[in-house]
């Protein structure tokens, strides 16, 4: 099958109005969580102002770089640029999205290569090189889920998976039970949890992206001592191992604690208490 150039779906006469927004890693964060995690956030990624006016023109065609894949980008919208302040390193563009192609949003994956270092670009220079990689039926909603040995996911990957009760995570979790390890980033300590009884993986960890502490004691004295964004911020989620649920309790429970030997967690190592 020959390719399809975008200009086939997205028809712009002149391109010399707009600015394409290569929107990728910032140092913090990638746009396509932000994406996937906060519509309005991603909203506000269009309209940020560094030291130069780079939104110069009178439209702004944002891509999302989608990284789990080389070289393609999400489509991100078409933004008119209705008033620019002049304040840099701030959210200085006053902008609003044009609704012809509102519909491809999140759901338009465009093959180009990656252009050099930078965001915002003249669209001429790029526009004819854009090409359709495939067209979702739903707006992206997050990573398809992995395989239970690749699960290895910071909280704000998980968060939004789990809000919108995506579908392939839920049916391979809700039904399992098993010992998972919260890892904090910023100091390297371990949290060793399960789940067992009727409540399954995905019961628990719900409850641990919807109270940023799932209820465990040192969890909760540290998110109370920091705020919730803590959470968000610095914990990583991987499951240690899974068993149906049909296997008894205690079996469960005993591969928690012999995890928490593993990991020294009781101790200065970790934030288990027993």
């Amino acid at each position: 099958m020959s390719d399809i150039p975008i200009t086939k779906i997205i028809q712009i006469e002149e391109p010399k109005l707009f600015k394409f927004h290569a929107a990728r890693w910032n140092g913090k964060n990638q746009p396509l969580d932000i994406y996937v995690r906060d519509k309005n956030e991603w909203f506000r990624w269009n309209t940020w102002k560094n030291t130069k006016n780079e939104f110069s023109r009178k439209y702004i065609f944002s891509l999302i770089d989608f990284y789990p894949e080389n070289n393609i980008w999400l489509f991100g919208g078409i933004y008119e640029v209705i008033k620019r302040d002049d304040t840099p390193n701030n959210y200085s563009y006053e902008i609003k999205e044009l609704d012809e192609y509102s519909s491809y949003v999140g759901r338009l994956k465009i093959e180009l290569e990656k252009p050099s270092r930078g965001r915002a670009f003249y669209l001429e220079h790029y526009l004819n090189k854009m090409l359709v990689s495939e067209i979702l039926k739903k707006p992206y909603s997050g990573e398809l889920f992995p395989g239970y040995e690749n699960i290895n996911h910071d909280f704000k990957i998980l968060a939004p998976i789990i809000k919108n009760e995506n579908s392939d995570w839920k049916g391979a979790l809700k039904n399992i039970k098993g010992v998972y390890v919260i890892i904090d980033k910023l100091n390297g300590k371990k949290y060793i949890g399960s789940a067992y009884g009727d409540s399954g993986i995905w019961s628990r960890w719900r409850c641990y992206i919807e109270t940023s502490h799932g209820w465990n004691n040192e969890l909760t004295k540290l998110i109370k001592k920091e705020g919730p964004n803590y959470a968000i911020d610095n914990f990583r989620l991987s499951l240690l191992e899974y068993h149906p649920m049909k296997v008894d309790d205690k079996v469960i429970i005993e591969r928690e604690s012999f995890w928490k030997e593993v990991f020294l967690s009781r101790g200065s190592f970790g934030y288990n208490k027993n």
